[in-house]
């Protein structure tokens, strides 16, 4: 196989290196626009739009962005998403060189990099089986989620100072640049394509239905992704409630909220650092499970401190920082060496759009849930089930065997829609 090459790490981490820019410039560009909506609107509905423009496509496109990436060339993909944010960074640069931008014309410039970063995000994920050997997925994984952990301790402030010293068209400059050397390190990068076999006639909607089908009929991915969808519609919900859990358990201000969201980026650098040097237990669902168990008691941790021991609380939550990583890192390299290559695309896609589902529904309940009962119980209760779920899920043999039985390809799809 082309990702057993002695020379695999190479070639990986100079793609990865130049994905790492691209993410940095894409970050310095989102806090920058936020920034920007945030001085000239004053209007939490504008920032509320907005945020909304980068979550839709990801809850509506995913499955058929991944379809279409199990369909073409996944080098080509990448190219074309980076370049797509690229040229939609520089209409957005020049309106505000001219002085002529508008709050529509960044929130059409948002949605575009959002279709777009799907495009990246699943074209990339899905090339990663095929250029990293399989007992090195979970390392690489712990790598990655090091990577966003630790751009987001930099890219905030590091964005403040740059719009201190640049013009908002600078910031996005650094963009187009970034998003330009990624596309010239994809360009003379060799990346496999996958076999399609039988499936290389299919239509699209073949396609679509065949990676819906692939998923609904693998009773362990469907108990996994269950458990993933109880956990995240308490997790999701935690972020939002994290500023009034500091002013008004904690009475803190906006010193010790930044202090709270630093150190559990920090936490969350670290473990994928730990991921990426250890690579977990030789079972990555245990890796996982345990990762889980201790996350949830973690977080009843939270949900009990009182308010006079802010520091055990950030030392509980920097620890849940650490181990987010070393379990969606453990997960993911779970998925990617069970995955039949040709697939990647499509079934991670699902996995993300049905995962995000719950997540406005989430919204929805915390807040009155918070208002009426207080924001600690909340934490209790996601706590809680996070534990329960990471227990629960060492009683399910098709979990604990999901590794040793890689799922094949379903090729008996229902006819195109007429």
């Amino acid at each position: 196989m082309e990702n057993s090459n002695k020379n695999w790490a190479a070639r990986f981490f100079t793609l990865w290196t130049g994905q790492a820019l691209s993410l940095l410039g894409s970050q310095l560009v989102q806090f920058a626009i936020i920034w920007h909506l945030t001085k000239t609107t004053n209007s939490a509905t504008t920032l509320a739009i907005a945020s909304m423009m980068g979550l839709l496509p990801q809850v509506l496109l995913s499955p058929f962005i991944g379809t279409w990436v199990d369909r073409g060339k996944r080098r080509l993909i990448l190219m074309l998403a980076d370049g797509t944010v690229a040229f939609a960074t520089l209409i957005l640069a020049i309106l505000f060189a001219l002085g002529s931008v508008e709050v529509w014309h960044i929130y059409l410039v948002l949605l575009v990099r959002a279709v777009a970063g799907g495009f990246h995000q699943s074209a990339f994920g899905a090339s990663v089986v095929l250029l990293v050997p399989k007992d090195q997925l979970a390392r690489v994984q712990g790598f990655n989620q090091a990577l966003y952990g630790g751009m987001s301790i930099i890219s905030a402030p590091l964005g403040a100072f740059l719009l201190a010293v640049l013009p908002m068209q600078g910031i996005l400059g650094i963009d187009i640049t970034t998003a330009l050397i990624a596309i010239g390190i994809v360009f003379f990068t060799h990346i496999p394509q996958p076999e399609r076999g039988e499936s290389h006639d299919f239509t699209f909607w073949q396609d679509f239905m065949a990676g819906y089908r692939y998923i609904i009929t693998w009773r362990g991915l469907v108990i996994i992704l269950t458990l993933a969808m109880v956990i995240n519609f308490f997790y999701s919900a935690i972020e939002p409630l994290t500023p009034l859990l500091i002013t008004n358990h904690f009475k803190g201000d906006a010193t010790q909220l930044g202090l709270w969201l630093s150190l559990f980026a920090v936490g969350t650098f670290v473990g994928g650092i730990i991921l990426g040097v250890w690579g977990g237990f030789k079972r990555k669902m245990v890796t996982a499970l345990v990762g889980l168990i201790l996350m949830g008691m973690l977080t009843v941790g939270i949900g009990i401190v009182p308010a006079n021991l802010f520091l055990a609380g950030l030392v509980l939550n920097t620890a849940i920082g650490l181990c987010l990583p070393i379990i969606n890192g453990s997960i993911g390299a779970t998925l990617q060496s069970s995955i039949t290559p040709d697939m990647q695309g499509r079934v991670f896609a699902f996995i993300q759009s049905a995962a995000m589902l719950v997540s406005p529904i989430a919204l929805i309940v915390a807040g009155p849930f918070a208002d009426r009962f207080g924001i600690q119980p909340w934490f209790l209760i996601a706590g809680t089930c996070c534990a329960l779920m990471g227990v629960v899920g060492f009683f399910f043999p098709d979990v604990m065997q999901i590794e040793s039985k890689p799922r094949e390809k379903i090729l008996n799809v229902s006819a195109e829609p007429s």
